[in-house]
């Protein structure tokens, strides 16, 4: 009995000890479950916050990650999931993530670029499918980069997408296209809100011009960004050329780095008794700050001498006094430049020689004839330098007849061939002249049509030569050769328009846009007049009287108004810069309760549209002038309001049409050089002879 009971016992401790001990590792277990489930949960935890990644509740079962919340995509649940399965084993993830629903899709961005250059225009961008009424079509915006691409092919990368368009859109991408055909180089981007403009004007005067401009155009809920630049040309080489004789002081060429050193040059010229207005370019390429320093002591030293002329070709400084000029004052003047002049210049310095009935140099000359024809004639030094003189005249004057009547003489001085060449150059710049080359002088003599060929003819003799050579321009300006200058001004064609039209009036059949047979000699007549006249933008505006409903009124003057405009087309005239608008009643000149009245409003107007008056030199006073003031005669119009062609007094009342393109400047010399003061004519009202009756 006590040994059953001494068995039991040890069995029941050996259970109980089992027991304890399975206890204690289910203790053990379960604490490093806990330990592993809250590590777990915190770093994946940790993870997600890093990523900021807030929508995610991580919780621990165990070894089981589960994953709640709603995800804003299906893309942002993926990375979330692949996030936490690069902490854990995706075995143990439970993905229980839900995903927004889509929203509705929103409208797309639109915007348009536009680029023009001087070849051609390009388009891209998204713009909507259908603008809405008054709106570009993707054809219609296509249909007017095309007419300023003049021909080319146009690059058009524009899509479309059936959205509405948003505020504002229609407004904006009319005036990017009103900027655009302003601007002949420029880059314009448009939104709905926004319109930046960046372009290349040819000097100051066109960019505060165009910026005024375009300013005034902007439609007031769009934001209008300019970037308008005007850089200036470079001149290689950098020439001025002052020249004193017996037909007074002048430049043959004239250079500055800036305005102000423009001012600085004009000033001494002014002292030295230079008449006129010369005409001195601002540019690049100069070799130094101190250019006006420098010429201004070189014209002050040929004043000095009486005779001669200095020629400033870069650093290169070459000075030719007369031959009337005393050896001691030769010597004063030359030692005082030399020592005036800063350091980076390089002075040669002659005293021609007086001739002498026995001197007899060799000898070669040209002579341009007007009929066309080039002989050349005196000597070169070997058949092959004839050869080569020969066919370089050939190509400088194409298609010229060119006559080589030339001896050979292989005593000619070094340098012969650089002199003859470089003449022909500048001889065939003018119209018809003469070339003589010497060993001591170069001179070109002759008449041209450009104001700017003289300077060109001192830049192609200052490079070919080099420094310390002598030449001579002697070539006069002929407004009749002058092809600008021939041509009539827009404001003298619209002058033309406006006296045949006071004669005569355009008439139409009653009722109706068709032009009356009467009318025809009228349209003759003011065709052959527009034919002559220069490239210009004007505007042909039909009126009625007040009889009639406005709609009516409305249609039938644009009708007749595009029917003037066809007219003339067909009789050959360039009508690419004319519009025809249809005003109907709501201009009126006279009133309609008589019927004087009425006639007088029922009219054919022909305006012109940006004139502006021909430049004028920049004054010239004692103190100096970055170029960029406004005098106080400048008069500005309302921007966009044509100018009507007969100058007269605008009524306070008359509605202006809307704005088109600047016609191009007729006015002669556009140089940047004379940095011209910017005049506008002041509006006008039409004239009352432009009418045509019902």
């Amino acid at each position: 009995m006590l040994t059953r009971i001494a068995k039991l016992s040890a069995n029941t401790l050996a259970l109980l000890a089992f027991l304890l001990a399975a206890g204690v590792t289910i203790s053990v277990a379960y604490g490093a479950a806990l330990v592993i489930e809250s590590r777990t949960q915190k770093v994946v935890t940790a993870k997600l916050a890093e990523a900021g990644i807030d929508w995610i509740t991580v919780a621990t079962d165990g070894l089981q990650v589960r994953l709640t919340g709603t995800a804003p995509r299906e893309a942002d649940r993926f990375r979330a999931v692949n996030m936490v399965g690069a902490l854990i084993d995706t075995s143990r993830i439970r993905d229980g993530l839900d995903v927004a629903p889509t929203s509705a899709i929103e409208a797309p961005k639109f915007s348009v670029e536009m680029l023009r250059t001087e070849d051609e225009v390009q388009l891209s961008g998204l713009i909507p499918e259908n603008p809405g009424e008054g709106g570009m079509t993707e054809a219609s915006l296509s249909e007017a980069a095309a007419a300023l691409a003049q021909g080319t092919e146009l690059p058009d990368m524009l899509e479309t997408a059936d959205y509405p368009a948003p505020a504002n859109w229609n407004e904006a991408l009319a005036f990017g296209l009103a900027a655009l055909e302003r601007l002949e180089l420029s880059k314009v981007s448009v939104k709905a809100d926004r319109v930046e403009v960046k372009a290349i004007a040819d000097s100051e005067a066109q960019k505060r011009r165009l910026e005024t401009e375009l300013r005034g155009l902007a439609p007031a809920r769009v934001q209008l960004v300019l970037d308008i630049s005007a850089p200036r040309p470079v001149i290689t080489p950098f020439t001025l050329r002052f020249v004193k004789d017996a037909e007074g002081a002048r430049f043959d060429s004239c250079s500055a780095d800036t305005d102000r050193a423009r001012a600085q040059i004009l000033r001494a010229a002014a002292t030295a008794e230079v008449e006129g207005a010369p005409v001195c370019q601002v540019g690049l390429g100069v070799p130094t700050t101190r250019w006006a320093e420098a010429v201004g002591l070189g014209i002050a030293a040929v004043t000095e001498l009486g005779s001669g002329s200095i020629t400033f070709s870069d650093a290169d400084v070459t000075l030719l006094a007369g031959s009337d000029v005393e050896q001691a004052a030769f010597d004063k003047v030359v030692g005082e430049l030399e020592t005036g002049l800063p350091d980076v210049f390089s002075l040669t310095s002659t005293l021609e020689k007086k001739e002498t009935a026995t001197q007899g140099p060799a000898e070669f000359t040209a002579v341009y004839l007007e009929d066309g024809r080039v002989e050349l004639r005196g000597r070169l030094t070997d058949e092959m330098q004839r050869q080569a003189v020969d066919a370089f005249a050939k190509s400088a004057f194409s298609g010229a007849q060119v006559l080589t009547a030339t001896r050979l003489d292989e005593t000619l001085p070094d340098g012969w061939p650089v002199r003859v060449l470089g003449g022909l150059k500048a001889l065939s710049q003018v119209e018809h002249g003469k070339l003589l080359v010497r060993a001591d002088l170069v001179e070109v003599s002759g008449v041209t049509g450009s104001t700017a060929t003289r300077g060109r003819i001192t830049q192609i003799l200052s490079d070919a030569l080099g420094q310390g050579q002598t030449f001579r321009v002697n070539v006069r300006y002929d407004e009749a050769l002058d092809p600008l200058a021939a041509l009539p001004t827009p404001e003298e064609c619209a002058a033309d328009v406006n006296a045949v039209i006071a004669r005569t009036k355009i008439t139409f059949t009653p009722a109706s846009a068709e032009i009356a047979t009467t009318a025809r000699p009228v349209l003759e007549e003011l065709a052959g007049i527009l034919s002559n006249c220069p490239a210009m933008r004007m505007e042909i505006s039909g009126h009625t009287d007040s009889q009639g409903s406005e709609g009516g009124n409305k249609a039938l003057s644009q009708a007749r108004a595009e029917a003037v405009l066809l007219a003339l087309q067909g009789r050959r005239v360039d009508v690419s810069g004319m519009t025809a608008v249809g005003y109907g009643e709501a201009q009126p000149i006279a009133d309609n309760g008589s019927e004087t009245g009425r006639e007088a409003n029922r009219r054919i107007e022909f305006l012109l549209i940006g004139a502006t008056a021909a430049p004028q030199a920049e004054p010239e006073t004692g103190t100096e002038t970055d170029g960029t003031a406004a005098t106080e005669t400048d008069v500005e119009p309302a921007q966009g309001e044509p100018v009507p062609a007969d100058n007269s007094p605008a009524p306070a009342d008359a509605s202006a049409p809307a704005a088109a393109a600047e016609g191009p400047d007729f006015s002669g010399d556009t140089s940047p050089s004379l940095a011209p003061t910017e005049k506008t004519i002041a509006p006008k009202a039409r004239p009352e002879g432009l009418k045509a009756e019902e």
